[in-house]
């Protein structure tokens, strides 16, 4: 069949709609000519390497071993079997939910036919391996239908941890309309329908030039990621993407697909940045799993931290301060609520909170190694009369400004300043510095969304020096410390060790002790962990946890990274311990070490504090635990001879650092008043009516109309402030 044919075969719908149609073909525009010439060589280059995987099939025909899981091993072919035909083998409901193979660890296409003895493991839709293969094939049918109906030069399209998505160029002015998101998704469901195969292919360099020789950021791509000889390509229908895969086996395994939101988003290279139209979506096997996310989702929005913010009056964004948020007196108290809750921990596990600067020279950011690989997400600016000599001198050596300067996104380099402003030993260590500064990150508008992604944002930041020989025992209070905290927020959690990425800085050695010791760590915390090769920081390998709310859903927050470069850098140095000669006993034991290197760990439980009030938020509700509570206690007098003594017991709460509100409204009867309480998320009530005036008590009830009975004023705020202050999550249960 032609390429042209093919085209019109699938008979999209929605064209019309958007203008890309000729009088003829009403339903079906004309394919691109570098559509149709990408296709066409791709073509020639699959006949090639099917003829050439044939002829090595019969050339090294030979018996090969494959392990199953449960100890089963069975008997394949080199260079003819596939996972599939295994899993056909297995059960029929294996082969029609398998969505891609582990062969010897690594991730395979089921189709691929297997080329050794190997450990075989089948991953289906219920993995997070799984998710992550279909949700990368289900954005190349996003990639299609972008190229198909709007002419988009493809960008990126990966998979996330609640779906895809795709990022591509339309020209300077282009953005995506909102009339055109139902027809991209109607498409896309054609595509899935059409049972399209997925089929790799290996190219060289020099091939991949001449696939993407019309897509700028493909070529782009090539030339930074292919190191190799080769790299691998996917066709599927129309498409043809640079992907390293694996992928399902065909389009039609997509039972379900929804488009949810486009945005713009920014392509970063050595040339000027260019803006990217980015379109979200979902996926599932079955329609059926579609439908059940999209209820899930309508109680996810209702529980939207944004909305809760605007309802309860806890923050709001302005244009004039764009990535940044306003926290109003309700929010704020949350705010400190958690910051305190940190600061206790600290208090008790050790920790010494410092304060550095937010403006730094870019020669700082140098020195630490960010400048090279962070230099696009900072703020940088020039110095005031950094074009001016400056001869006068100071008490601060700062005789001459720096020419740039940048607000800072991180603290550790800080941290390691203070701890070289002066000689240090071995009995300050471990030196556990926290700090909640405010830290920047020039993050593009397209990626900003309520609390989860901003400019401007504080972090429970700690940095801990350390010795080699104290590292296992600082790691182990590192994860005691996550449990501690998440147990208290009502969070489940999985740990991920993230190894040495392509970039890493540093010797190899220096990184494999460094996993050496987050793996025993792991091993020891008895808590279930995954590995995640090559996706550690630049700087050295990590312990990622992924904290799961109320609804299920994944949020990465807290975090504990290994460091031996920022010590390099900076040259940071101890005098070490040292066992004195017996003929020199006055000495001070600091002047007879040698001076040693401090490890250092970064460290966050929160994480951006801002992000996790609104994880928090929309955990709960908007119904606010007693000790995060913003609306904690409403004082309601039953008539208007009660409004003084309402007032008194209102400034009781607040004199016990409790939240205490008055309603005294005369035009509403009191069950309103109580039910307006309630609905607003008020955790207690006190209802004050004659009897309780003159036995100076207060009969309370909860927030889910439960009736506490009659307390006694000072007796109901002591209890109060016990529950506050031991940070219970279910107050109004145990009170």
């Amino acid at each position: 069949m032609g390429l042209y044919q093919r085209w019109r075969r699938l008979r999209l719908p929605g064209l019309q709609a958007c203008g890309l149609h000729t009088v003829r073909e009403a339903a079906v525009p004309t394919p691109p000519h570098w559509l149709v010439e990408r296709l066409g060589l791709f073509e020639e280059l699959w006949a090639a390497q099917v003829k050439r995987l044939a002829s090595m099939a019969r050339e090294e025909h030979r018996t090969i071993k494959i392990a199953l899981s449960g100890g089963q091993k069975v008997e394949a072919v080199a260079w003819n079997t596939t996972p599939y035909q295994l899993a056909q083998q297995i059960s029929s409901t294996l082969a029609n939910t398998a969505v891609a193979a582990q062969v010897n660890g690594e991730l395979y296409d089921l189709e691929r036919p297997l080329e050794t003895d190997s450990d075989l493991r089948f991953l289906t839709f219920d993995s997070a391996e799984g998710k992550a293969v279909f949700w990368h094939s289900s954005t190349h049918v996003l990639g299609a239908a972008a190229e198909q109906l709007l002419g988009a030069v493809l960008c990126r399209g990966p998979s996330t941890e609640c779906g895809f998505y795709h990022d591509f160029f339309l020209g300077k002015e282009r953005t995506i309309r909102g009339s055109e998101l139902p027809v991209l998704e109607r498409i896309c469901q054609e595509l899935a329908a059409a049972a399209q195969p997925f089929r790799r292919l290996e190219a060289s360099r020099d091939q991949l030039r001449q696939l993407f020789k019309d897509n700028p950021f493909k070529l782009h791509l090539i030339e930074e990621k292919v190191t190799g000889p080769t790299a691998t390509v996917y066709g599927c229908g129309m498409l043809v993407d640079l992907c390293r895969g694996p992928h399902l086996r065909h389009t039609g395994q997509i039972g379900g697909l929804k488009l949810l939101t486009n945005s713009s988003s920014l392509w970063k290279s050595s040339g000027a940045p260019e803006t990217l139209q980015r379109v979200s979506g979902i996926s599932f096997p079955t329609a059926k799993q579609l439908r059940a996310w999209e209820e899930w989702r309508k109680e996810a929005e209702l529980r939207d931290h944004r909305r809760i913010g605007k309802e309860q009056e806890l923050f709001f964004f302005h244009e004039l301060s764009p990535g940044s948020c306003f926290f109003l007196p309700r929010g704020t108290r949350v705010y400190n609520a958690l910051v305190s809750f940190i600061r206790a921990e600290y208090t008790r596990r050790g920790f010494s909170e410092v304060k550095t600067p937010t403006l730094f020279s870019t020669k700082l950011w140098e020195l630490s190694g960010h400048w090279e690989h962070y230099q696009e997400d900072m703020f940088a600016l020039q110095s005031p009369g950094s074009d001016r000599h400056t001869s006068s001198q100071s008490d601060h050596s700062a005789s001459q400004p720096t020419d740039t300067l940048a607000l800072k996104p991180m603290n550790c380099p800080a941290h390691c300043l203070i701890f070289a402003h002066r000689p240090r030993s071995w009995r300050e260590l471990p030196l556990r510095l926290a700090d909640f500064g405010a830290l920047h990150r020039a993050e593009a508008s397209g990626s900003l969304g309520g609390l989860t992604r901003l400019r401007c944002f504080q972090q429970d930041d700690a940095h801990i020096f350390c010795a080699p020989d104290q590292l296992e025992a600082e790691i182990r209070g590192c994860l005691d410390f996550l449990r501690a905290v998440y147990a208290v927020l009502g969070f489940s959690f999985r740990l991920a060790l993230s190894t040495r990425p392509s970039g890493f800085l540093g010797e190899p050695c220096l990184w494999d002790q460094a996993e050496q010791v987050l793996q025993q760590a792991l091993e020891e915390f008895g808590e279930p962990w995954d590995l995640n090769p090559g996706d550690g920081a630049f700087y050295g390998p990590k312990i990622d946890v992924h904290l799961h709310d109320a609804l299920g859903r994944p949020h990465q927050c807290g975090t504990i990274q290994l460091d031996f470069q920022l010590p390099l850098r900076f040259d940071l140095q101890y005098k070490g311990y040292s066992t004195l000669p017996s003929a020199l006993p006055w000495l001070p034991m600091e002047q007879a070490g040698a001076l040693e290197r401090p490890v250092l760990i970064h460290r966050a439980v929160l994480g951006s504090v801002e992000r996790m009030l609104g994880v928090l938020a929309e955990s709960h509700g908007g119904k606010w635990p007693l000790w995060l509570s913003p609306f904690q206690v409403m004082v309601i007098p039953v008539g208007a001879e009660q409004e003084d003594y309402a007032r008194e017991a209102q400034q009781n709460l607040q004199a016990g650092g409790l939240v205490g509100d008055l309603d005294a409204d005369p035009g509403l009867t009191l069950s309103r008043r109580v039910r307006r309480a309630q609905l607003a998320g008020y955790n207690f009530q006190f209802v004050v009516g004659q009897k309780e005036q003159s036995n100076r008590t207060v009969n309370i009830r909860t927030r889910d109309s439960r009736r506490l009975g009659e307390r006694g004023l000072t007796e109901a705020v002591g209890r109060l402030r016990e529950l506050q202050n031991s940070r219970v999550p279910n107050a109004e249960e145990v009170f």
